[in-house]
């Protein structure tokens, strides 16, 4: 079928190709951002049940450092600002494209009914 498109149909179909996929990757990172959202969130509320003495580590690289609860405390809730923020801004990405994919969709259908007005139908039903 793609043989038989106007060159600028074609073009049409091309740039939707282009925005699925720029949906799909937007998507895999919104879904990865949420992820790790959500570990951040389990990791801060594990945190408001341990007291300010408790000894604690975290993670630089393949090592465990000790560290201050405030600290720690003040790192994952910036964490989890920020990963909010991504994941607010990769929502609205996801729709600002699925938007253009379907304005871009309906062009290429009003091209290809355009264009098939006095095609295939046209003839089928005024010769009948």
């Amino acid at each position: 079928m793609q043989g038989n498109l106007p060159p600028e149909a074609q073009e049409k179909l091309e740039e939707l190709q282009d925005l699925q996929e720029t949906a799909q990757k937007v998507a895999a990172q919104k879904d990865q951002a949420e992820s790790t959202l959500n570990e951040s969130e389990a990791a801060l509320d594990a945190l408001e049940d341990v007291t300010e003495e408790t000894t604690m580590y975290r993670e630089v690289g393949e090592l465990l450092v000790e560290t201050e609860y405030e600290t720690a405390h003040d790192e994952l809730s910036d964490k989890v600002d920020s990963l909010e923020i991504r994941v607010e801004q990769l929502t609205k990405q996801e729709e600002r494209v699925r938007d253009q994919f379907e304005s871009l969709q309906e062009e290429l259908q009003q091209m290809l009914q355009g264009g098939a007005g006095g095609g295939p139908m046209g003839p089928g039903g005024a010769g009948a």
